[in-house]
């Protein structure tokens, strides 16, 4: 099979305190807009690579300052979603997408089915398998984990401006979400925040949350940060503040039920 990772290139994911003695597992599958050293560019131009086409700008950092906050395991992929999204399964067409928004993406049109193939397993596999070897270790530790991924999305897509400035999204299991949006919604709202918005399970955007905790009956939410309100250093600390809260507050009402 054609190889696709280098030695340069390092390991796909990366684990960041594994050993924290929080309940939340934070995973991020859209950290980085590295492209694996053999894919060149995808043909796309650097302004394309850098765009939100080609990763979830300021996710990681929030994610970061949360796991520092909660004492929360933190998993990421190391590569852009461009050349493999984490959040899709394998028979996906947006694993691998030919089409982003407005961007053809010329290196992923021209895949060979054993070039695909190879980024499934070179990718995909150890990220998948990482997660959920790590969330099958602390149930097997008496200390089932609540999953918590991280995303961010541009305020302007085709073109229309987007509203929505945080969303809490979930597939089949709502119990963390709704708690969250409860405490969200009441009194002082700091926030436009809806739930399943811009994205819900009808976009394909819950894989992660079913792998790795509905399948696992783990309470799970997926949170979207529209990303010009954490392009800085101060919009990402404001933010991973703000969410902090609802999250240790939703973990509270989700122990009591």
């Amino acid at each position: 099979m054609t190889r696709l990772l280098t030695e340069a290139d390092g390991d796909p994911v990366a684990i960041e305190n594994a050993t924290g003695k929080g309940d939340i597992v934070l995973v991020c599958e859209h950290a980085s807009r590295r492209v694996p050293e053999r894919l060149g560019t995808l043909g796309l131009t650097e302004q394309a690579l850098e765009s939100h086409i080609a990763w979830d700008p300021g996710a990681l950092a929030v994610a970061r300052l949360l796991a520092g906050k909660l004492d929360a395991a933190l998993i990421y992929q190391r590569f852009s979603r461009l050349a493999y999204d984490c959040n899709r399964p394998p028979e996906a067409e947006a694993a691998m997408p030919v089409l982003s928004e407005v961007y053809e993406i010329p290196g992923n049109r021209t895949m060979t089915d054993d070039e695909r193939q190879a980024r499934v397993e070179e990718i995909y596999r150890p990220f998948h398998d990482s997660v959920a070897r790590f969330v099958s270790a602390r149930k097997a530790a008496g200390r089932p984990p609540i999953l918590v991924t991280m995303h961010s999305f541009t305020p302007v897509y085709f073109g229309k401006p987007r509203a929505v400035e945080v969303g809490i999204l979930h597939d089949a299991d709502s119990r963390l979400a709704d708690h969250m949006l409860a405490v969200a919604t009441k009194g002082q709202v700091a926030y436009d925040i809806r739930r399943n918005e811009p994205y819900g399970p009808a976009d394909g955007v819950t894989h992660s949350l079913i792998e790795y905790g509905v399948l696992n009956g783990l309470p799970n939410v997926m949170i979207e940060i529209r990303n010009d309100l954490i392009r800085n250093d101060i919009g990402q600390r404001v933010m991973a503040d703000y969410l902090e809260g609802l999250l240790r507050k939703g973990a509270v009402a989700l122990s009591a039920q």
